[in-house]
């Protein structure tokens, strides 16, 4: 049982090492954890263990010589355990709404929460370990207008995001109250599921985060983006935004395309009622401002897209191919090859004389389940995915969460207000910024709407 100190409480290290190589990372640095005890509880309620956490977030390499005959072995029989694993990483959950049980049982998937389950016995049962594919948080083109910037964990299974020292604040203040909602409602929330928050302190500056699961998936792609207040003053994507590879588009967008979230009748009623409870929780808290984050899976797409792949890396293959029979090499005269096959053994020296695995893991798969991306969805990651229903004009498979809930309703945000009142006029109703009651109701009566 978590005790009130356990929300003030913190941890600390310092990190003094010159042999670090300062183009990694720095040879001094402190980290100070809040609330350790606290998000590890979160962690474990929504069904994350601590070790594939901890795995995802870091990238050091570990080197442990009494496992070289393990590694020798893995190395021999690579190109046997790649296969293995592609084979068993294509039986995905199958998810459909041909009958109303079967609609049940998706629903019942909706969101709920899942217990602690590690992978790492399926990844070591593969012959694959983290540290082989590990790799530093990638940075998010997608920053919002606070100015935060967006890290994801190599593994695409976690978002970093950068805090202010006020928003630190907000979120000691926030988790006195999220985690026994969290618990009341055993895991099922749309709200963010933070997992961690820190304060990183290099060469004298210091830098708040905070860890959140990712709301998209980290194996299907997100075709389309929407950022969805209620609102219409001032809710259209930029021109700037626009020209970006995977632009966040906003509500007025979303109306002028006739978008809509066609996931049936049974699964929306399921969708409502915990955006309701979400919302409620966050009225009372007086937050405002937050946006329902819905990302869109085209699976014809997606398809399309497998299949051109596929044949760009069958015309790789056979020009490689040629290239062997000409110059009558093996392995060690294909560097970039040698290179993957270095990454995938995790032994640090040439690798020959042994079956050449796949391009990728995900190559493979790509391959194996092109025609079945509507049962693409892996419950244990995908948590936040509701396929389309049975019917519907396109197989979609949507992502959606709320997010940005930390924005309290006080004088600034009733100045902001009154600002574009004066702007818009006094009877314009969509404006963004308004009480958290009127808010909340606009919010489930704009998201009633697009949901059929």
């Amino acid at each position: 049982m978590l005790l009130p100190d356990d929300f003030r409480a913190y941890s600390k290290l310092k990190v003094d090492n010159h042999l670090f190589n300062k183009e990694n990372m720095p040879s001094h640095f402190k980290i100070k954890e809040y609330c350790p005890l606290v998000f590890r509880n979160l962690r474990e309620r929504f069904g994350i263990d601590d070790l594939d956490y901890k795995e995802s977030m870091t990238r050091c390499r570990v080197f442990n010589p009494s496992r070289a005959k393990q590694r020798t072995d893995l190395v021999e029989g690579i190109g046997r355990r790649t296969r293995q694993m592609v084979q068993r990483a294509a039986t995905v959950p199958s998810i459909t709404f041909s009958s109303p049980s079967s609609a049940s049982s998706h629903n019942s998937v909706l969101n709920k929460p899942l217990r602690t389950c590690s992978l790492k016995p399926k990844r070591l049962r593969c012959g694959l370990r983290i540290s082989s594919f590990r790799s530093q948080p990638v940075l998010d083109d997608s920053s919002g207008k606070s100015g935060a910037k967006f890290y994801q964990s190599y593994d695409k299974l976690f978002i970093i995001k950068t805090l202010t020292s006020e928003e630190v604040e907000r979120m000691h203040s926030f988790l006195k109250h999220y985690h026994p909602y969290i618990v009341e409602r055993h895991g099922k929330t749309l709200l963010p599921q933070y997992l961690g928050m820190y304060r990183l302190t290099v060469d004298g500056v210091e830098h708040y985060v905070v860890a959140i699961r990712n709301v998209f998936s980290n194996h299907l792609t997100t075709h389309k983006k929407f950022d969805l207040k209620g609102s219409t003053v001032d809710r259209e994507a930029s021109d700037k935004e626009k020209e970006k590879d995977l632009p966040t588009y906003k509500d007025n967008d979303f109306v002028k395309e006739g978008m809509k979230i066609y996931i049936g009748e049974e699964a929306k009623t399921k969708l409502i009622e915990t955006l309701t409870a979400d919302v409620d929780f966050l009225t009372r808290l007086h937050l405002m401002d937050y946006s329902l984050l819905l990302g869109v899976h085209d699976c014809a797409r997606a398809e399309q897209e497998s299949r051109e792949r596929a044949e760009r890396e069958d015309d790789e293959d056979n020009h490689d191919e040629e290239d062997d029979s000409e110059s009558g090499s093996g392995l060690e005269s294909r560097g970039p090859m040698a290179d993957r096959l270095w990454s995938w053994s995790g032994v640090g020296h040439a690798v020959t004389n042994m079956a050449t695995p796949p391009e990728s893991p995900h190559a493979a798969l790509m391959r194996e389940t092109s025609l079945q991306y509507e049962d693409a969805i892996i419950p244990e990651l995908d948590i936040y995915a509701i396929p389309s229903k049975e019917g519907a004009l396109t197989k979609e498979i949507y992502f959606l969460a709320i997010i940005d809930v930390l924005t309290h309703y006080g004088v600034r945000k009733q100045a902001a207000k009154a600002a574009k009142t004066v702007k818009y006029g006094a009877n314009v109703d969509g404006i963004s910024t308004c009480d958290p009651e009127q808010y909340g109701k606009r919010f489930i009566e704009f998201m009633s709407k697009a949901i059929e």
